[in-house]
């Protein structure tokens, strides 16, 4: 099916669209970072075309996102913008190298407990981090959020009260103007909304982009070289593989959304090369990190995005605004700019998961809850770090708890029936039967010490049925390997029925598979015991 005029019309209306709905949002996540409006905007130009023409999804849109803010502006408040700057270029970096070695679908298995945890933590820093603007407070902002809250409180009387008048009336238009329609972005009737009452009203007082910026230039920023000191590059690679984590995992996620949407298959080690490169360039033109943009993104489906042209289509929108029309932008309120933030970050919290894992599993919950308040009270590659070490613990743990190793008995096996169970079977005395049940790791290796230990008599034949054994790893293959060993210098013969493809082919690459023999192998629990039958009847004549 060809490209034809219908669908380059589909994509220009479906790029306007979009780049209205950028424009304020790359503005305010400039501002937001700690950098300039202009810098945003040129984020988002660049992350714009460049993720457009490169990702592996159609319908991306690439710019600077609510998830990068908690991070650059850390990063700012340490290094300056150029500290910025390398930083995005590594994460970058970091991105490609993903892509190339194939790595995208290593992304996916972030548990979603965490993932949930610190999307709300960054969205209760981007809302704290606002609301100075909102009230009309002009104070430098603390790195941490508790120290914010603790400044916010301290300066509650110093609000300037045009400015918040203007603040209350934004965040009325930014959550109440999608209930009127959809089709008018709210972000950009918020936008103009604020900047239409503070003009006509005449609130010299507001902190407006350009009494707080001097404006935004018009024309092309020029090119700028990032510093590539051995030292700063040591000090960001923290930062800068945080930055290309967040990247990647929003990326995809945003490309999936899209799938489901548009009924597409995206290319997740493209989309990160393509995000990679975009993050590799932005820098040159004085942005910084950008990402796949989930609203943007949805916007452009929903507005007739058909191909990667509407992204680009996007981009030039803003490029457009920039060298024609950004002398317009300066009247723009920081208040109204504030309110969209707090709009977005309203939205993009994950409450309604806290209440679903609450009821569905604490486990996940503590995982949750822990990577949320770590995000918030410390920064997000605490939040993160931790995060991910207790949903792994508890992972174990449950793994641990569904991994067994039981003594068996034609009269206590009873949890299965047919070929598989040993009831109405005759089992020798001199033959012992041990039922593995889930997968055999390091932490289940306790339970087959402890079996084995509990077994207290002299037997001839040893089975081990491992049919319910999905996977075995090297702690698990080692203690087998020593119990095996040992059984061999008391003369026992050792059996193994029923070997799942994975645990079988650890066996054969470790060489136990093949101390063995193929003999001690078996496909059930009769062809075992026939086995051993035979072993007995040869020990006992000889």
């Amino acid at each position: 099916m060809g490209y034809g005029k219908s669908d380059f019309a589909a994509d220009v209306g479906a790029g306007l669209s979009v780049g209205m709905i950028a424009l304020p949002l790359a503005i305010g996540f400039g501002i937001a970072s700690g950098v300039t409006p202009i810098q945003g905007l040129w984020t988002a130009i660049v992350g714009g075309l460049v993720i457009s023409l490169l990702g592996g999804s159609r319908f991306q849109i690439g710019g600077p996102t609510g998830a990068f803010v908690p991070i650059l502006f850390a990063i700012v408040a340490r290094h300056g913008y150029g500290g910025l700057a390398t930083a995005t270029v590594l994460a970058g970096l970091i991105l490609m190298v993903m892509g190339l070695f194939r790595m995208g679908a290593f992304l996916r298995y972030i548990p979603f407990p965490v993932v949930a945890g610190f999307t709300s933590g960054i969205a209760v820093i981007i809302l704290l981090g606002s609301t100075p603007d909102l009230l009309g407070l002009d104070f430098a902002k603390p790195g941490h959020a508790p120290e914010l809250v603790v400044a916010i409180i301290r300066r509650l009387a110093d609000c300037e009260w045009h400015t918040l008048a203007v603040g209350v009336v934004s965040l009325v238009v930014a959550f109440g103007w999608p209930r009127v329609t959809r089709k008018v972005p709210a972000a950009v009737v918020t936008v103009l909304a604020g900047s239409l009452l503070v003009h006509f009203l005449g609130w010299q007082e507001v902190a407006t982009i350009k009494s707080k910026f001097n404006g935004i230039p018009t024309g092309f920023p020029g090119w700028q070289l990032p510093d590539f000191s051995l030292g700063l590059m040591r000090s960001l690679m923290g930062s800068a593989f945080v930055i290309a984590m967040l990247g990647g995992i929003e990326s995809l996620l945003s490309a999936t959304v899209a799938d489901g949407m548009a009924d597409t298959k995206h290319d997740s080690n493209s989309e990160l090369i393509g995000q990679g490169i975009a993050n590799v360039v932005a820098p040159f033109l004085g942005g910084f990190a950008v990402t796949g943009a989930i609203a943007r993104t949805a916007a452009n489906i929903r507005s007739g995005g058909r191909s990667p042209v509407s992204g680009v289509v996007h981009a030039l929108v803003l490029l457009g605004f920039v060298l024609v029309a950004a002398p317009l932008a300066d009247f723009i309120p920081l208040a109204a700019l504030a309110a969209v933030l707090i709009s977005v970050a309203v939205r993009m919290a994950e409450w309604d998961t806290f209440r679903e894992l609450w009821h569905s599993s604490r486990t996940d919950w503590a995982a949750c809850i822990t990577t949320f308040l770590l995000t918030v009270v410390f920064d997000l590659t605490i939040g993160v770090g931790v995060g991910l070490f207790v949903a792994v613990v508890f992972f174990v743990k449950r793994m641990e708890d569904i991994s067994h190793v039981k003594l068996l008995t034609p009269g206590n096996d009873r949890e299965y029936d047919g070929s598989d169970s040993l009831r109405g079977r005759e089992v020798p005395d001199e033959v012992v039967l041990f039922r593995f049940e889930g997968p055999m790791f390091f932490a289940a290796v306790e339970k087959l010490e402890a079996a084995l230990r509990g077994y207290t008599g002299r037997p001839r034949v040893v089975v081990f049925r491992m049919r319910h054994v999905p996977s075995i790893d090297a702690t698990a293959l080692h203690s087998l390997e020593v119990a095996i060993e040992k059984m061999h210098r008391d003369h026992v013969l050792v059996l193994l029925t029923g070997v799942q493809p994975q645990p079988m082919r650890v066996l054969y690459r470790s060489g136990l598979a093949d101390k063995l023999g193929i003999g001690h192998f078996c496909g059930n629990v009769d062809e075992a015991l026939t086995v051993a039958r035979q072993h007995l009847a040869e020990v006992h004549d000889g």
